[in-house]
């Protein structure tokens, strides 16, 4: 095959699979990514809690989930300047959980699984009460 040829066979075959990856994302910004776990190390949790994105993950921590997340604004700025965001870091106990609050009254979940072998976003009808002597 000739050298033209096979460039532009080359560049269909990659314009082909753009399109075949980009069908699946979606369609405007308002239709955030969503993956709320449970996630094992290293692997993000994407959620949002009212107008506020959240990105997650967490390392193993001597028995523990080394957490780590980013919080920003996710609504449109008209202004187009950057949106601001606050980075989180704490290590959780294996069944622990840390509320991080949006706007409205809202608050996402993430719990360090058993043995601290993953992390998922629960629900907060979902939380135990613990004795006030543990």
């Amino acid at each position: 095959m000739s050298a033209p040829i096979h460039t532009r066979l080359s560049t269909l075959a990659a314009a082909g699979a753009l399109v075949a990856l980009t069908a699946n994302l979606p369609a405007a910004a308002e239709e955030p990514l969503t993956r709320i776990g449970p996630v094992g190390p290293n692997e993000p949790i994407l959620a949002s809690v009212g107008a506020k994105r959240v990105i997650a993950f967490y390392v193993p921590d001597n028995g523990r989930c080394g957490l780590q997340a980013v919080v920003w604004d996710g609504s449109a700025d008209p202004s187009g300047e950057p949106r601001a965001a606050e980075r989180i870091r704490v290590s959780l106990k294996p069944l622990q959980t840390i509320h991080i609050d949006g706007d409205k009254n809202q608050s996402l979940n993430l719990r360090c699984g058993d043995k601290a072998s993953t992390l998922a976003v629960v629900d907060s009808s979902e939380q135990v009460a613990f004795g006030a002597g543990e």
